[in-house]
């Protein structure tokens, strides 16, 4: 019954919690305006993953809209909230952003993305969840506006968030070992899949009111948690797919702008009534 993220663009508002590199802004910035580039990359691509995000509707016949913007950027270098952030004080984060000037409310077509760098702690991070999304309260903000979070797991979970460029303890000896990232960053290789997922749900779901499974809406499960860990065909039971490798060794399953490769897991399409990525071999 509820909404999709159908405006034209959808603009995306960053959020760069504590201290990060330059080129680790750049890798996610890439991923983002892989979603809808102005010139087509090579196949498999980004885009044509997020097409099948497009595919969820509203009950109008309005798609998720095909057309992503970063249309603003704030980082909070001081960390303003101290270095451990709860599911509330993310939201007090969204407030010190819009507070600054010339970062907007936008209401109407924004979305909000806090990322957290690697020695941030977030409530049930590592534990539980890897990333979510949620949406603020009326008396943060004003408005109720959609927002993800995910964290950079490098240097605390790597083999719970950055799976498979990192494995854990108990899988060590007995299966293929770690694959190496597409860009050489464990923990930012890793965040741009959980970043995938949680903006496929965030755009299908984003008042946790109009694509969901379960009888639950308070922990639903979306079109990024039924394909939790499938990355290629064949997928499951630990077993990612079949996915590809250059001639260093890196693993990635699309290709994204300006050259750049990425693995993102799988969504749920509707039409398939299945997994689907860019790279199905089916």
């Amino acid at each position: 019954m509820g909404p999709v993220l159908s405006s034209s663009p959808i603009n995306m508002y960053l959020i760069w919690y504590g201290r990060w590199a330059a080129s680790q802004k750049l890798l996610i910035k890439d991923f983002i305006n892989s979603l809808s580039p102005a010139t087509a990359a090579a196949k498999p691509s980004v885009s044509e993953w997020w097409r099948t995000v497009s595919l969820y509707t509203d009950q109008t016949g309005a798609n998720v809209s095909r057309s992503v913007l970063i249309a603003g950027e704030y980082t909070d270098k001081t960390y303003s909230h101290g270095a451990h952030l709860t599911r509330l004080s993310i939201q007090q984060v969204i407030v010190t952003a819009v507070k600054s000037a010339p970062f907007p409310v936008d209401h109407k077509n924004g979305i909000y993305l806090i990322l957290t760098a690697q020695d941030v702690t977030v409530q049930d991070f590592c534990r539980a969840v890897c990333g979510f999304h949620y949406f603020t309260f009326p008396s943060m903000v004003g408005y109720t506006l959609p927002y993800a979070w995910v964290g950079n797991s490098g240097k605390q979970c790597p083999e719970v968030c950055a799976y498979p460029f990192a494995i854990p303890g108990y899988m060590a000896g007995g299966g293929p070992g770690a694959l190496k990232p597409p860009n050489g960053d464990v923990g930012v290789d890793g965040m741009i899949s959980v970043i995938g997922h949680e903006l496929a749900e965030l755009s299908s779901n984003p008042l946790v009111n109009a694509w969901y499974a379960g009888e639950d809406p308070t922990a639903p499960t979306e079109i990024g948690d039924l394909c939790e860990g499938l990355y290629g065909t064949g997928g499951g039971g630990g077993y990612i797919g079949q996915v590809m490798r250059d001639k260093q060794g890196r693993t990635f399953n699309m290709n994204g702008k300006r050259g750049r490769r990425f693995l993102v897991q799988w969504v749920w399409s509707p039409e398939l009534k299945a997994c689907a990525g860019p790279n199905a071999m089916d």
